[in-house]
């Protein structure tokens, strides 16, 4: 794949930034305050054409690459959504990434459409209460008799399920091989049935408006045509959206930590105290001064992940890096933020506080620091295996 060029990575950043900037930090708070799904502002991405970023031309996507969705991305967080928008997008953008590789084409031309225009909202079923990050060791089952599959068992942590018409789910159909744990699993894409299906919502620290959810699956049957790809590859499947997972999510928090920094920058060159800027303290400027610079360098590398990608290149060690340093940089920001606004920072007129809250999900989600520090150590370094 060819390389964007600048001009055409700052159209798109500059398109972006200006619908983004169309929903004010005071819509998140609002949205985050009643916990109500941000219709208006998919709507508008979807009028835009951005909902299906990276689902190709023939499917009614823009067929974009991982670098131009990831500064889409990195502008939405950066505009004050935070991660209640960026979720609202990025839920839609990275999902059905198994479905254009490995499904089949009557699912392509049925489905890949629909989710580009924003008409469909899908959900993702991986994550179970017993497993944690070992997927090999999940519980939900997939029983194929009479023609059809019959799955029971039990995900968690599953965006969207409040509003979403259907489900990615992963459920093992072969039993857990001590040699090959990851073999036996498939994935599939089947209508979440309620009838089925009971959907709980979990209450949370940060990102109300986009819904979590538990999920109980009591025997939905699903069809042959709902599989993707080949029975017992599941697994192998979504490893192929991992690495740019990773990258986008370095871009977010990156976006969420130079928010968080500019609205800390704004307030340090107009809160005076003792006759002065509360700025021209380095106890406040270093830091943000820090920030800016951690900032700077987590945002290159992502960029840099995110070009090997597009370039079908191996990115694993980049992409974890991204993800490593985009979640540490952002969250700090976020904390140096807090500082510097002192007790101002605990109302929610200035916003501070709901991007803290929302910037420290992402060192724990979609996989922890610890776990990317294992994966490095163990890829790159070369050392032992530690779990």
């Amino acid at each position: 794949m060819t390389l964007t060029s600048e001009s055409d990575l700052e159209l798109i950043r500059k398109t972006v930034r200006g619908l983004a900037n169309r929903f004010t930090l005071d819509y998140w708070r609002e949205k985050d305050q009643t916990g109500t799904y941000p219709w208006e502002f998919i709507r508008a991405f979807a009028e835009g054409g951005w909902m299906g970023a990276m689902i190709p031309e023939e499917y009614g996507g823009l067929g974009l690459g991982l670098t131009e969705s990831g500064v889409m991305l990195h502008e939405i967080a950066l505009s004050g959504a935070g991660t209640g928008g960026v979720s609202a997008i990025h839920f839609s953008v990275f999902p059905s990434g198994p479905i254009l590789r490995h499904g089949s084409e009557e699912m392509k031309r049925t489905y890949l459409p629909e989710l580009a225009a924003g008409r469909l909202l899908m959900a993702f079923g991986v994550s179970e209460p017993d497993a944690g990050f070992d997927t090999s060791r999940i519980s939900t089952r997939a029983v194929r008799e009479g023609g059809k599959w019959h799955i029971t068992g039990r995900k968690v942590w599953i965006t969207n399920a409040q509003n979403a018409h259907r489900l990615l789910l992963l459920a093992r159909t072969s039993p857990r091989n001590e040699e090959r744990p990851l073999d036996g699993m498939t994935l599939f894409f089947t209508d979440l049935n309620r009838d089925r299906i009971d959907v709980r919502e979990i209450e949370k620290l940060g990102r109300a408006c986009v819904d979590s959810n538990e999920l109980f699956i009591d025997d939905l049957v699903v069809g042959d045509e709902d599989v993707i790809g080949e029975v017992g590859k599941g697994f192998r499947y979504l490893l192929d959206g991992l690495n740019p997972e990773r990258i986008v999510v370095g871009m977010e928090q990156t976006g969420l930590g130079r928010c968080a920094l500019g609205l800390a920058v704004d307030y340090a060159n107009q809160r005076v105290v003792f006759d002065r800027p509360i700025g021209k303290n380095q106890a406040i400027a270093h830091p943000l001064a820090d920030s800016w610079i951690r900032l700077h360098a987590a945002e290159r590398v992502a960029m840099h992940a995110a070009a090997l990608f597009d370039q079908n290149l191996p990115c694993g060690p980049e992409a974890n890096a991204a993800k490593f340093l985009g979640s540490e940089a952002g969250f700090e920001a976020c904390d140096r933020a807090m500082q510097t606004f002192g007790s101002f920072s605990y109302s929610k007129e200035f916003h501070i506080e709901r991007l803290w809250r929302e910037s420290r999900l992402l060192k724990i989600a979609p996989v922890s620091q610890e776990m990317v520090l294992n994966f490095v150590a163990t890829n790159v370094l070369g050392l032992p295996k530690s779990y």
